[in-house]
């Protein structure tokens, strides 16, 4: 009884941190839907980008640069760089995942994104299989569905609605981010400055339509690691 209810503990903790994951998903899954919809792009087509991609933020700059009729070489090349920090969030990561079988490595991995990210970083006492694939399962769930979603009523919404979506995304993040600001000094001095970074580098228009975000990551990333390393990152 007592391993059982462990388990059931366990499926609970996971259903409930996702929560903010299938909330926030759903809509701007749904707005991503809508817009690739008047993007002139298949069902299909757009079903296939969630599904394979999985990566709002490259999904979303990806219409940008098609509406803007930009070659799919360099469409690639912009995903792949805004997509890098992934790599980085894997390999720390990477410890709290050691005691998952290698042969489910490859899932898990494929499902951590940005949101995911942040859940288990603040949810590391609770990692294990069941509890990454349940929130891997229901957050790419919901982004895929969606997508269909948003795709399929994209007539039926208003229009004033259908702007109103986006605002999920931003939703999300402060939903996991808030909690931590309170607790650690770095957490909120590295997300003022990224912030400000991005904001200067937006308003500027020095970069086109997502460099600036790849540009925001790289320099607040470099930033932090160089401020907090020669602090020896004591404070909290």
């Amino acid at each position: 009884m007592t391993f059982i209810n462990k388990n059931k503990t366990k499926y609970k903790d996971a259903f409930m941190v996702s929560l903010p994951l299938i909330i926030g998903y759903f809509p701007v899954a749904m707005a991503f839907g809508l817009l690739s919809k008047n993007t002139s792009i298949s069902f299909r087509d757009t079903s296939l980008l969630s599904i394979i991609v999985f990566a709002g933020a490259s999904q979303f700059m990806a219409l940008d640069l098609i509406a803007a009729g930009v070659s799919s070489g360099n469409i690639i090349i912009a995903t792949f760089l805004l997509n890098l920090r992934h790599l980085v969030m894997s390999a720390s990561l990477a410890p709290e995942f050691k005691e998952i079988p290698r042969k489910y490595l490859p899932l898990v991995s494929f499902a951590i994104t940005d949101e995911s990210f942040s859940v288990y970083s603040f949810n590391k006492d609770k990692i294990s299989l069941p509890f990454v694939l349940i929130v891997n399962g229901l957050s790419y769930s919901s982004w895929v569905i969606g997508t269909m979603a948003g795709y399929a009523v994209g007539e039926i919404l208003p229009s004033s609605l259908q702007a109103s979506m986006g605002i999920g995304l931003y939703a999300m993040f402060a939903a996991l981010l808030s909690p931590e600001l309170g607790r650690s000094k770095k957490i909120l001095h590295i997300s003022i400055l990224s912030s400000l970074i991005y904001l200067a580098l937006f308003y500027s228009k020095l970069f086109s339509s997502g460099w600036d975000l790849i540009i925001a990551i790289i320099l607040s990333s470099a930033l932090a690691v160089a401020i907090f390393d020669r602090r020896g990152g004591k404070y909290e």
